[in-house]
């Protein structure tokens, strides 16, 4: 029994902070941010807005996508490090509120690769024949952790949600291999504590090298090559990064995914948020060859290689 996405949906904030907006508050500049970093705006959600409401939107959206009920879920995860609280878990707040009865739930935290984990531990129990229905949900209000006065980290980060349905597939579709890792000795590099702290040329450094290693491995595990990717969807932390990747595998740049641009990074939430952007566009099609790639704090790496479709 194979396991891959049969429903994904996304939730993003209204709120619009252009980088001109934050030439205003910090010693910074459009240019600087834009060729950086690749980022020109990052939506921001209000007081009003935590991540357990962001999850919600993106559940509900998902569930549609999926044509299933909450009812029918077996398992929530939730892929986050910004939770409305320490406990209960944004999983169990997502049960409640989603009427989901039967399913068991818990949090995930492995920063912007948070995603990749809770897909891949999804599809352990699907592939077992344990549970059916398993929802994931990416969702960071990066916004209540991030520093405005700190120019090296203000400029970066967004807020949103995405969520995959993880369910049986057809042969030949789904999941067809996949790579988790962790390097604690790293994790000096990117941390919070009362907001994000970052090294910037610590993290670049590991990024560029592991989100192409990765994306190769992937592919040797799935007895493919760089020639069957049809598409790439990396975290979009960094334009400079995704384009290694990119290089990496030496696709073309309209095989790439890029949604840095409008929603700068949004950890976890990152990779199911461009997802959706990229089906709404009509650039995946079923049976597409996809590569998923993400990193983050821990430091944490994961990736996937799917054929795409139910």
């Amino acid at each position: 029994m194979n396991a891959g996405i049969i429903g994904i949906g996304r939730y993003l904030p209204e709120k619009v902070v252009t980088n001109a907006d934050l030439e205003k508050i910090v010693d910074t500049s459009d240019e600087w941010i834009r060729t950086r970093t690749g980022i020109e705006e990052r939506r921001i959600a209000d007081d009003s807005i935590d991540t357990s409401d962001m999850a919600y939107e993106s559940a509900l959206k998902a569930l549609e996508n999926a044509g299933i009920e909450a009812e029918d879920l077996d398992l929530i995860l939730v892929a986050t490090v910004t939770p409305d609280h320490p406990f209960p878990s944004v999983a169990c707040m997502l049960q409640e509120r989603l009427k989901a009865s039967k399913a068991a739930a818990m949090d995930i935290s492995a920063a912007c690769a948070g995603f990749m984990y809770g897909i891949i531990t999804a599809k352990q129990f699907i592939e077992t024949g344990t549970y059916k229905h398993v929802l994931v949900v990416g969702v960071e209000k990066l916004s209540k952790v991030t520093d405005w006065n700190d120019r090296n980290t203000a400029v970066l980060f967004g807020d949103g949600a995405g969520a995959a349905v993880i369910g049986p597939v057809s042969d030949g579709r789904g999941i067809l291999s996949f790579e988790l890792g962790a390097d604690g000795t790293g994790a000096k590099h990117l941390y919070q504590d009362e907001y994000i702290i970052m090294n910037g040329r610590e993290v670049f450094k590991f990024a560029v090298r592991q989100m192409g290693e990765s994306c190769i491995n992937v592919l040797d595990k799935a007895g493919l090559s760089k020639e069957d990717v049809d598409f790439l969807i990396p975290h979009q932390a960094n334009i400079r990064i995704m384009e290694a990747s990119r290089q990496r595998l030496e696709l073309p740049v309209e095989k790439m995914s890029k949604t840095v641009d409008k929603y700068g990074n949004t950890s976890a939430s990152s990779i199911p948020i461009a997802l959706v952007e990229e089906l709404e566009a009509g650039k995946i099609k079923d049976d597409d060859l996809l590569v998923m790639v993400g990193f983050g704090g821990g430091l944490t790496w994961g990736a996937i290689a799917m054929r795409w479709g139910r």
